[in-house]
Protein backbone atom coordinates (compact mmCIF):
# COMPACT_ATOMS: atom_id res chain seq x y z
CA UNK A 1 0.00 0.00 0.00
CA UNK A 2 1.48 3.41 -1.22
CA UNK A 3 1.14 6.68 0.73
CA UNK A 4 0.82 9.52 -1.00
CA UNK A 5 0.28 13.38 0.37
CA UNK A 6 -2.02 16.00 -1.68
CA UNK A 7 -1.22 19.59 -1.69
CA UNK A 8 -3.42 21.90 -2.27
CA UNK A 9 -1.56 25.10 -3.27
CA UNK A 10 -3.07 28.60 -3.91
CA UNK A 11 -2.60 29.78 -7.79
CA UNK A 12 0.53 31.64 -6.63
CA UNK A 13 1.79 28.24 -5.23
CA UNK A 14 1.86 28.57 -1.41
CA UNK A 15 0.29 25.96 0.60
CA UNK A 16 -3.30 26.03 2.13
CA UNK A 17 -3.97 22.26 3.16
CA UNK A 18 -2.58 18.89 2.68
CA UNK A 19 -3.90 15.41 4.02
CA UNK A 20 -3.05 12.31 3.52
CA UNK A 21 -4.22 9.38 0.99
CA UNK A 22 -3.52 6.13 -0.21
CA UNK A 23 -2.73 4.94 -4.34
CA UNK A 24 -5.26 2.89 -5.99
CA UNK A 25 -3.33 3.16 -9.29
CA UNK A 26 -0.87 5.19 -11.34
CA UNK A 27 -1.18 5.53 -15.15
CA UNK A 28 1.61 7.63 -17.02
CA UNK A 29 0.99 11.22 -16.28
CA UNK A 30 -1.81 10.78 -13.66
CA UNK A 31 -2.90 9.12 -10.33
CA UNK A 32 -6.07 8.09 -8.88
CA UNK A 33 -5.92 7.66 -4.84
CA UNK A 34 -8.42 7.00 -1.50
CA UNK A 35 -8.77 9.55 0.80
CA UNK A 36 -11.33 9.99 3.77
CA UNK A 37 -12.45 13.44 4.52
CA UNK A 38 -10.97 14.73 7.91
CA UNK A 39 -12.88 17.61 8.97
CA UNK A 40 -16.10 17.85 11.05
CA UNK A 41 -19.23 16.88 8.89
CA UNK A 42 -20.10 20.13 6.89
CA UNK A 43 -23.29 21.37 5.27
CA UNK A 44 -22.42 21.29 1.28
CA UNK A 45 -24.65 22.64 -1.57
CA UNK A 46 -27.39 19.91 -0.62
CA UNK A 47 -25.55 17.25 0.73
CA UNK A 48 -23.19 16.70 4.07
CA UNK A 49 -19.77 15.91 3.59
CA UNK A 50 -18.85 13.79 6.52
CA UNK A 51 -15.79 12.80 8.64
CA UNK A 52 -14.55 9.99 7.16
CA UNK A 53 -16.43 10.11 3.64
CA UNK A 54 -14.47 8.65 1.36
CA UNK A 55 -13.00 10.05 -1.26
CA UNK A 56 -11.90 8.38 -4.85
CA UNK A 57 -9.19 11.33 -6.23
CA UNK A 58 -7.91 11.61 -9.97
CA UNK A 59 -5.05 13.78 -10.53
CA UNK A 60 -3.34 14.45 -14.09
CA UNK A 61 -0.46 16.40 -14.75
CA UNK A 62 -2.09 16.88 -18.90
CA UNK A 63 -4.94 18.37 -17.19
CA UNK A 64 -6.47 21.21 -16.07
CA UNK A 65 -8.60 19.73 -13.09
CA UNK A 66 -8.81 17.12 -11.11
CA UNK A 67 -11.82 15.08 -9.40
CA UNK A 68 -13.09 13.40 -6.13
CA UNK A 69 -15.47 10.96 -6.08
CA UNK A 70 -17.45 11.27 -2.69
CA UNK A 71 -19.22 8.03 -0.80
CA UNK A 72 -20.98 8.29 2.39
CA UNK A 73 -19.53 6.85 5.45
CA UNK A 74 -22.63 5.58 6.77
CA UNK A 75 -23.92 3.77 3.61
CA UNK A 76 -21.22 3.49 1.06
CA UNK A 77 -23.45 5.32 -1.70
CA UNK A 78 -22.29 7.86 -4.33
CA UNK A 79 -22.58 11.50 -3.36
CA UNK A 80 -21.33 13.68 -5.89
CA UNK A 81 -18.56 14.76 -7.51
CA UNK A 82 -16.21 17.14 -6.98
CA UNK A 83 -14.37 18.45 -9.63
CA UNK A 84 -11.31 21.26 -9.27
CA UNK A 85 -10.53 23.48 -12.15
CA UNK A 86 -6.41 23.87 -11.64
CA UNK A 87 -3.26 23.89 -13.03
CA UNK A 88 -2.16 20.58 -14.16
CA UNK A 89 -1.03 18.23 -11.15
CA UNK A 90 2.48 18.23 -10.35
CA UNK A 91 4.01 15.04 -9.05
CA UNK A 92 7.00 14.02 -6.82
CA UNK A 93 8.40 11.73 -4.13
CA UNK A 94 5.43 10.54 -2.44
CA UNK A 95 3.36 13.65 -3.20
CA UNK A 96 0.80 14.96 -5.35
CA UNK A 97 0.16 18.57 -5.52
CA UNK A 98 -2.20 21.58 -7.50
CA UNK A 99 -2.83 24.73 -7.74
CA UNK A 100 -6.52 25.52 -7.29
CA UNK A 101 -8.08 28.14 -9.80
CA UNK A 102 -11.24 28.28 -7.65
CA UNK A 103 -14.00 27.38 -10.37
CA UNK A 104 -15.34 24.05 -9.56
CA UNK A 105 -18.20 21.71 -10.87
CA UNK A 106 -20.00 19.90 -8.48
CA UNK A 107 -21.89 16.65 -10.01
CA UNK A 108 -24.72 14.93 -8.06
CA UNK A 109 -25.35 11.05 -9.42
CA UNK A 110 -29.04 12.37 -11.39
CA UNK A 111 -26.77 14.59 -13.33
CA UNK A 112 -27.54 17.69 -11.93
CA UNK A 113 -24.48 20.21 -12.53
CA UNK A 114 -23.52 23.52 -10.42
CA UNK A 115 -20.95 25.63 -11.15
CA UNK A 116 -19.45 27.39 -8.26
CA UNK A 117 -17.14 29.74 -6.85
CA UNK A 118 -16.87 31.99 -10.67
CA UNK A 119 -16.84 34.82 -8.60
CA UNK A 120 -13.30 33.77 -6.99
CA UNK A 121 -12.33 32.75 -10.17
CA UNK A 122 -13.24 36.12 -11.82
CA UNK A 123 -11.41 37.68 -9.18
CA UNK A 124 -8.11 35.87 -9.45
CA UNK A 125 -5.14 37.74 -10.67
CA UNK A 126 -4.21 35.14 -13.58
CA UNK A 127 -2.72 36.14 -17.29
CA UNK A 128 -5.73 35.56 -20.50
CA UNK A 129 -4.43 32.00 -21.32
CA UNK A 130 -4.52 30.38 -18.27
CA UNK A 131 -8.31 32.25 -17.84
CA UNK A 132 -8.85 30.22 -21.42
CA UNK A 133 -7.47 26.97 -20.10
CA UNK A 134 -9.63 27.02 -17.19
CA UNK A 135 -12.86 27.73 -18.88
CA UNK A 136 -12.05 24.85 -21.77
CA UNK A 137 -11.72 23.15 -18.60
CA UNK A 138 -14.55 23.32 -17.15
CA UNK A 139 -16.26 22.92 -20.71
CA UNK A 140 -14.65 19.83 -20.45
CA UNK A 141 -15.76 18.50 -17.49
CA UNK A 142 -19.55 19.48 -18.25
CA UNK A 143 -19.12 17.56 -21.34
CA UNK A 144 -17.57 14.57 -19.11
CA UNK A 145 -20.36 14.68 -17.11
CA UNK A 146 -23.27 14.85 -19.56
CA UNK A 147 -26.25 12.59 -18.24
CA UNK A 148 -26.56 10.42 -18.19
CA UNK A 149 -23.15 9.77 -16.05
CA UNK A 150 -21.44 6.67 -16.34
CA UNK A 151 -18.48 7.65 -14.91
CA UNK A 152 -16.73 6.00 -12.10
CA UNK A 153 -13.21 6.32 -10.63
CA UNK A 154 -14.21 3.33 -7.79
CA UNK A 155 -13.64 0.83 -10.78
CA UNK A 156 -10.72 -1.26 -11.93
CA UNK A 157 -9.93 0.36 -15.65
CA UNK A 158 -10.64 -1.61 -18.17
CA UNK A 159 -7.62 -2.58 -20.34
CA UNK A 160 -7.86 -3.92 -24.38
CA UNK A 161 -6.06 -6.95 -25.33
CA UNK A 162 -3.74 -6.23 -27.76
CA UNK A 163 -1.99 -8.97 -29.34
CA UNK A 164 1.13 -8.31 -31.25
CA UNK A 165 1.01 -7.74 -35.17
CA UNK A 166 1.86 -11.14 -37.03
CA UNK A 167 4.46 -11.08 -39.75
Amino acid sequence: MEEITVIKRNPQGEETFRYAGVVKQRLPGAVLLEAYFNRKDTPFHGTVLKKDDRFIEAYYADRWYNIFEIYDRDDGQLKCWYCNVSYPAEFADGTVSFRDLALDLLVFPDGRQEVLDEDEFAALSIDADDQRSARAALAELQALFAPPVRLRLDQPARRKNKTAPSG
